[in-house]
């Protein structure tokens, strides 16, 4: 008998050994030792405060912007679901969101609510919690502009506030949430007054450039890698000849080459090794190391 076998009562779902691929946009990865899907905060708070200090735990949202190991995860992994998935305008331009919130909803809820600056997030794959993880954005504006003040629980399930400074924010990091010890339930924005059709007008400008340069049907995440400094990603992974080109069950769009795509039958060693092969060959080509942007956890699978 191990700790999974004595796991604090909850009113949530608990399963044991629990594939994670479906949770995931790349449709990767092996299991769950647990994966907890709390009722809402209270429940979390409390299965956080109960379980021994020692055991590992790992939050996910939507996994948008994940790759779990085909070996799977140490530990508990949570899951936050409908009782982090509240939106509601505050006033003052402002708008608050649950951490399992889509960007894309909370984007829409702001306009119709005719809050604008928010508008980026229609084009941001993901929800709230790791946009606020990673300071997510797209088209030259980023979660640090409208977060007001960030909401978690630490390791030990008590509640913790962030300002907008606390979270040290930089490109696609939150200083404050790299040491994993956070999980965020919600977060307060902040826009400026704007008719709601000017808002909705601007998203669905947002909604067509995406879907014209993206492949958003496909079984991808977001962007693989950051863009360096004075770079863009995608073109470096496209001029060292890797765009389209396949790797096991992996490759890199054709439409976007900084967009992994699993074709059908990828494991995550694949994906991974791709994105590796390729950071490897701009590096001898050019000298500039591409950094990850989207987040790889867990154990490696055992080889065959």
């Amino acid at each position: 008998m191990g700790w999974h076998d004595h796991l604090p009562a909850v009113r949530g779902r608990i399963a044991r050994n629990e594939p994670l691929a479906p949770f995931t946009w790349l449709r990767v990865g092996g299991p769950a030792d647990v994966l907890f899907l709390p009722e809402d905060a209270d429940d979390l708070a409390a299965f956080l405060k109960a379980l021994d200090p020692a055991v590992p735990v790992t939050a996910i949202g939507v996994g948008s912007n994940l790759l779990v190991r085909d070996g799977g995860i140490e530990g508990v992994v949570i899951r936050l679901g409908k009782g982090f998935a509240a939106i509601e305008p505050r006033g003052d331009n402002q708008i608050y969101a649950g951490a399992a919130v889509l960007d894309a909803s909370l984007a829409k809820a702001a306009a119709q609510a005719g809050i604008a600056g928010l508008e980026f997030f229609r084009g941001v794959p993901g929800a709230i919690g790791g946009a606020c993880r990673m300071n997510a954005g797209c088209y030259g504006a980023e979660t640090k502009d409208v977060l007001v003040e960030a909401y978690a629980l630490n390791r030990a399930g008590e509640p913790v506030t962030l300002t907008n400074q606390d979270m040290g924010f930089s490109y696609r990091r939150s200083a404050a949430a790299a040491g994993g010890g956070l999980i965020f339930t919600g977060a307060l924005f902040a826009g400026a007054p704007d008719a709601p059709e000017a808002v909705l007008e601007r998203m669905d400008a947002i909604t067509e450039r995406r879907e014209q340069s993206q492949p958003i049907r496909e079984k991808t995440g977001g962007s693989t890698f950051k863009n360096p400094d004075g770079h863009s990603a995608w073109k470096l992974v496209d001029e060292a000849g890797w765009r389209g080109k396949p790797f096991g069950g992996a490759m890199f769009s054709p439409l976007h080459a900084n967009f992994l795509i699993n074709t059908g039958a990828a494991t995550a060693a694949d994906l991974e090794g791709l994105g590796e092969a390729v950071r490897a060959d701009v590096l001898a080509q050019t000298g500039i190391s591409l950094d990850w942007e989207i987040k790889r956890i867990g154990r490696p699978g055992v080889s065959s």
